[in-house]
């Protein structure tokens, strides 16, 4: 499992599905927006949202879809767990 300042390759990212640290399914992982002077991921989309998503208050992209802070992200590894508390 990755965390800290771990690499990891974004294609690795699409379409890993989204769950919370209490177990909350969000969806899966859709397009990642980067900073485009650091290279850093700044927010994640979220594809095929499930009903925990409209429990929080999250910002959307010009399309309409869910962006979550990247910063929330406390673990990757056969998902991309988040901290709600960080995004709430």
């Amino acid at each position: 499992m990755a965390t800290g300042k771990e690499k990891i390759l974004s294609k690795k990212l699409l379409d890993k599905v989204v769950v919370s640290k209490s177990g909350k399914k969000f969806g899966e992982v859709g397009d990642l927006i980067f900073d485009t002077k650091t290279g850093e991921i700044i927010d994640f989309t979220i594809i095929n949202t499930t009903k925990y998503v409209k429990d929080v208050s999250l910002e959307k992209d010009t399309n309409g879809d869910f962006l979550v802070p990247f910063h929330s992200v406390i673990a990757i590894g056969d998902f991309v767990v988040i901290s709600e508390d960080d995004i709430l």
